[in-house]
């Protein structure tokens, strides 16, 4: 039975990291009776081992709960959201399957970078925002003051600013009225043609593509034949349900509702994430506004670790794409590496959780490249060229412009480190846009930074500078012509192509240096004798050699004239030059990696 629309409500919860969006999410479900207070844990929506050992929401959940208000009942659909700027998507579809949205800051930290990035976000989305500060009974809490900043940055006013305790559940029964009162009931027309947008999804060996859908118009029941618009493929709904937060089976799911939709989708490649559900026949002839395109800004190599399991790789991350439709795969070979992928991520952190997970739900061994961003070439015959593996960069002579991605970079930090991460960000290329003060002891500094020069290690620096208590939130701008080239490493005299980096052209001779002595404490001492050269075109610019391994072969020479000691060593030169030319010279993981650390330890 479907509810009626105007008494149900979809709201996302989103905030900074760290700000208490699960843990107020296990707070709303046990004050509705979703959950036992036997059940209750901390972080029940947060399922994935990789979310629970990290302490951070990873994939956004949704989960339905009925409240009892003024002897109403009310269906609330609740869609818990990540923090971290890497998962900046997962937030975004979620807000597009809401009408509303908890804007949660902690009233011990206030706003922050991802704050006001997710705000914006829901603001553009016309979602009515609920302002709640989190933490109140902590001693550290300022709540006048957080107001304050709420009001400075977001224009929100403070008399609509609720005050909440995500721990204890103080203030969570006004929390529950004020989403009545303030979210919107979803529109949509029940006797319309079925239109359901799926927001995510997920693959089961036993269901095949589980796909997660939220009811615009129309009525979605179990044994009607639906067609996904995208594909125009054809399927019949086997079983549906609801999250409570443990999947429910129901009969039919009505306007507005959330819920799962299982129909023998056999083929990864059926669904599309956006994309929109209708019944056959009398279907809608529209489809609904999908979602942006996510941009994928680092890119990688992932290789397995022997060449027997290139096959499992693939369906590996053809079964993560379909749950994480935010990063992006295609084949490559590697000289260095063999068959592999080249992999697009939206951030580093993005990155780490995908290797993880390939490697724990898959049982994978994987060796990882230097990761990349995206660069844009203009060359001689006019022709732009999109390149995301430093190997594809054309020569030389045939680049007109050489451009690179260039972010927009909000810092929030104390104004006592204003200093510091101004002359971080000159010392990586940055230029300066403005400073804001949102008090007298915290300020939003604005730089423009090349992509490149912040990915790897900027948030650690951010953080280091400013004690923990530093964040960022950035933007890409577009792409911005500079004076770049590709740096090559030769080991042994071959060209190891997974060591390829872009860099300035005024940096390169001090990476290029500096990268050898790295790369000489990485790589193990072979039988033979290992020259590491750092090279930018036929130009050598750096070299380091690693000696050889060496077996004293004269050691049982007591005496006697010194041409026998002399014949064994030559004896030993030779074999040791046969070696060089069939020896493979093992290069490790950390290797790989350490082309991207610019620190001078």
């Amino acid at each position: 039975m479907a509810f009626d629309p105007k008494y149900i409500r979809n709201f996302s919860i989103v905030a900074h990291i760290d700000h208490g969006k699960s843990t107020l999410a296990d707070q709303l479900l046990l004050q509705s009776g979703a959950i036992t207070q036997r059940e209750f844990r901390e972080q029940l929506l947060d399922d994935m081992d990789l979310e629970r050992e990290r302490g951070i929401t990873i994939k956004a959940r949704a989960v339905a709960i009925n409240y009892t208000l003024d002897g109403q009942v009310y269906e609330l659909n609740l869609i818990d959201t990540p923090g971290h700027v890497d998962f900046h998507y997962e937030v975004s579809r979620s807000l597009a399957a809401c009408e509303g949205a908890i804007l949660l800051v902690d009233s011990t930290q206030g706003v922050q970078a991802q704050t006001v990035a997710n705000a914006y976000l829901a603001i553009g989305n016309d979602l009515a925002i609920v302002p709640v500060l989190n933490k109140i009974d902590m001693q550290a809490s300022r709540p006048e003051e957080i107001k304050e900043e709420i009001m400075t940055t977001l224009g929100i006013d403070p008399s609509e600013v609720l005050a909440v305790s995500a721990k204890s559940g103080l203030g969570v029964p006004d929390l529950f009225r004020a989403i009545i009162e303030r979210v919107p009931p979803p529109a949509g027309d029940p006797d319309k043609p079925l239109r359901a947008m799926i927001f995510d999804s997920k693959f089961d060996d036993y269901q095949g593509v589980v796909v997660y859908v939220r009811v615009v118009d129309g009525t979605l029941k179990v044994g009607q034949k639906i067609r996904l618009m995208a594909g125009g493929t054809d399927f019949e709904v086997v079983s549906l349900g609801r999250f409570r937060p443990r999947e429910v089976a129901c009969d039919e799911l009505g306007v507005g509702q959330v819920g799962y939709v299982s129909a023998n989708i056999k083929k990864l490649s059926d669904v599309r994430i956006g994309d929109t559900i209708t019944q056959v026949p009398g279907g809608a002839t529209e489809a609904l506004e999908g979602y942006e395109e996510p941009v994928q800004v680092v890119f990688c190599g992932l290789f397995p670790a022997s060449h027997n399991q290139f096959d499992d790789l693939r369906t590996a991350l053809q079964k993560l794409a379909l749950n994480d439709s935010s990063f992006t795969f295609e084949p490559e070979t590697s000289d260095a590496l063999g068959f592999g992928f080249r992999c697009g991520f939206l951030g580093m952190l993005h990155m780490e959780i995908i290797q993880q997970r390939l490697e724990r739900e898959s049982n994978l061994m994987l060796v990882q490249t230097a990761p990349n961003v995206t660069y844009e070439i203009l060359n001689r015959k006019g022709e732009i060229l999109h390149i995301s593996n430093p190997t594809r960069i054309p020569d030389p002579g045939d680049i007109e412009e050489f451009r690179e991605p260039i972010a927009k970079v909000n810092f929030i930090l104390p104004t006592e480190n204003i200093g510091a991460i101004m002359q971080l960000c000159e010392d990586r290329r940055g230029t300066y846009i403005k400073t804001e003060y949102l008090s007298t002891t915290r300020a939003i500094l604005t730089y423009q930074l090349p992509l490149a020069e912040m990915i790897y290690d900027l948030y650690d620096k951010l953080k280091s500078a400013t004690r923990g208590y530093g964040t960022m939130d950035y933007e890409l701008q577009g792409f911005r012509a500079d004076d770049l080239c590709r740096l090559d490493i030769l080991v042994a005299g071959q060209k190891v192509d997974a060591l390829s980096i872009v860099v300035h052209r005024d940096h390169a001779d001090r990476r290029g240096r500096k990268l050898v002595k790295k790369l000489k404490g990485e790589i193990d001492r072979h039988q033979f004798e290992v020259p590491i050269q750092a090279a930018i075109g036929s130009r050598v610019i750096a070299r380091e050699t690693i000696q050889a391994l060496r077996k004293n072969v004269t050691a049982k020479c007591y005496g006697g004239d010194v041409s026998r000691k002399r014949k064994l060593l030559e004896k030993q030169k030779e074999g040791k030059k046969r070696m060089k030319q069939v020896g493979n010279v093992e290069i490790s993981q950390e290797a790989f990696l350490s082309v991207l650390d610019d620190s001078d330890d």
